[in-house]
Formats: structure tokens, C-alpha cells, sequence
């Protein structure tokens, strides 16, 4: 699923208020993090993910691997908190539609 940058606009303003539901912390990324990471996205649809490590190329290998595993679309990445969107088949969040 892409998203248009409008639609991501929209999402990153649903966000904004949400907390981080999975923080990753000195074990990385397990495969219970991501079990919990794709139930999350599959109750709440947009979640924001803390991943907390130091180095710039293990964080983005580490959130290329959650978007891989979880079939998810990164919404935003700003600092350690990643924003990710997976569309359920309830559609409980309205995503503008792509012109």
C-alpha cells in the first residue's frame, strides 16, 4: 500500500496525539516485538513505535525489517518514534482518497 503525501498528512495529524504502544529496548527486535507490533497495528491500525538505539543504520535496518515483517506503511520517523499505518479489514480510520 503507498500512501500520497495528503494521506500521510492526514495520518501524521491523527498521530500526533497517540503515545508509543511498543518501545524496543536493548533486546531489539524480537520476534514477541513484532508479534506485539502486528497485533497492535491490527487493533489500533496507527501506532508509533519507540525504538531506541544510538546507531542511525541499526535504526533504519530495524524499521525496515518492522515495515517488511508487518506489512505496515512508515507514516513518519522522527527521532527514535516511528509512526506506522496498516489498514484492517474494519477501516476504522478514514484515509482520504488518492486523486
Amino acid at each position: 500500500m503507498n500512501l500520497t503525501t495528503k494521506q500521510k498528512q492526514h495520518l501524521k495529524g491523527l498521530a500526533h496525539d497517540l503515545k508509543p504502544v511498543v518501545m524496543l529496548g536493548s533486546n531489539g527486535l524480537t520476534e514477541g516485538v513484532l508479534a506485539e507490533i502486528d497485533n497492535a497495528l491490527t487493533h489500533h491500525e496507527l501506532i508509533k513505535v519507540k525504538v531506541a538505539s544510538g546507531d542511525r543504520e541499526l535504526k533504519k535496518a530495524i524499521v525496515d525489517a518492522i515495515v517488511r515483517e508487518t506489512q505496515a506503511v512508515q507514516v513518519q520517523l522522527i527521532g527514535h518514534v516511528l509512526v506506522l499505518f496498516r489498514q484492517s479489514e474494519e477501516m476504522k480510520i478514514a484515509v482520504p482518497k488518492a486523486k
